[in-house]
């Protein structure tokens, strides 16, 4: 049987995350496929005894390549990159796959805290100003311009989606040629969803489908890996799209489309 869906999901030492969140019986249309990246743990065993079909690289070559990898092997129609610590509403799937239909380019769940509370995982324009300001502050400040939700049943245009939970068609993420490898980690979510907006498909977070993410950020503590890693990729994100720097006229001309179809997010104004 054709998988209708295939959910890709990267795997590093996330034996335990894996048995919280995936141990739901999966539907026979969907196929799941988690890419490995050299764990130590027993991540490997445990997708396997969960159903998991599991492509091994032996090393790890960073979370972008790794999608890659999983989406080279995907026989869905419609595809899923879904983080560990992500669980899956299976019932949501057949009106997920109409809702991309309808909309077109990539459409995420609205995401939620373990404790059930809204996640933000929409944001807005990536102006190097909100980044800062998120990671000072506790992020309240930027409701409404930069941190996103979806109310129940909204379904609500976006700048870009964390790469958590992102979903669409198989041959949308061919036509803007997958995750952007350039990125060893971070920032990889925020160049995909700029691609799909430059080669004209939207990006959607849709608030009636409302999944649970434990977010694990490595950077929400200081350890200087993660750290470096974060650095490393803001400096290529910024170095591709320097007019997010300043934003303003320029940036909102760049990306004409984000900027005029998610109406509802407001970039801060530095002209």
């Amino acid at each position: 049987m054709t998988p209708i869906w295939t959910l890709i999901t990267v795997t590093y030492n996330n034996a335990q995350t894996l048995e919280k969140y995936w141990a739901d019986d999966r539907p026979s249309s969907v196929e799941w496929i988690v890419v490995d990246n050299g764990s130590l743990d027993e991540s490997v065993e445990t997708a396997r005894s969960l159903g998991a079909t599991v492509i091994e690289m032996g090393h790890n070559v960073g979370f972008s390549a790794a999608n890659n990898a999983g989406l080279a092997q995907a026989h869905g129609a419609f595809i899923g990159f879904i983080n560990p610590d992500v669980r899956v509403e299976y019932s949501d799937l057949d009106a997920l796959a109409a809702r991309i239909d309808e909309h077109g380019g990539i459409v995420g769940p609205q995401l939620r805290n373990d404790d059930g509370s809204a996640q933000p995982n929409g944001r807005g324009m990536p102006l190097l100003f909100h980044k800062i300001r998120n990671r000072i502050t506790s992020g309240s400040e930027l409701n409404d311009s930069y941190l996103l939700y979806a109310k129940d049943d909204e379904e609500r245009t976006v700048f870009w989606l964390i790469g958590a939970a992102v979903t669409g068609r198989a041959e949308t993420f061919a036509l803007i040629d997958g995750w952007n490898e350039h990125f060893f980690l971070y920032y990889e979510d925020k160049d995909l969803s700029i691609r799909a907006w430059r080669a004209g498909l939207p990006v959607t977070l849709c608030g009636q489908f409302r999944w649970t993410h434990g977010w694990a950020r490595e950077t929400k503590t200081f350890r200087l890996a993660p750290w470096r890693r974060e650095i490393a990729s803001l400096l290529k994100f910024y170095a591709l799209y320097p007019e997010f720097i300043l934003g303003g006229r320029t940036a909102r001309s760049r990306n004409r489309n984000a900027s005029t179809l998610a109406g509802n997010v407001k970039p801060v104004e530095q002209d």
